[in-house]
């Protein structure tokens, strides 16, 4: 089975921001712990014509179970609150 993943925002601060950097909440997922466990793994987000924009994780993002993941091309803000599969 695969898990999900929201897209919260893009990375970056106020000032600049990372368009190849997205924020996910895995969902299921609470901890550190858990979200260091899924680092190295692919997601998949589908455009709404059906076009498959693949990522990885990189690394964890705060104590709540966020990940940081890396996209290229990044993705178009109208990914944001929208779900990535987690393959």
């Amino acid at each position: 089975m695969r898990r999900k993943a929201l897209i919260l925002a893009y990375a970056g601060s106020h000032e600049h921001r990372y368009n190849h950097h997205m924020i996910l909440k895995p969902i299921g997922v609470n901890d550190r712990a858990g979200a260091s466990a899924l680092i190295g793994r692919k997601v998949m987000w589908r455009t709404p014509t059906g076009r498959k924009m693949f990522g990885k994780i990189l690394r964890t993002h705060g104590n709540k179970g966020e990940v940081k993941a890396y996209f290229k091309p990044g993705l178009p803000g109208q990914a944001l609150g929208d779900y990535v599969e987690i393959l």
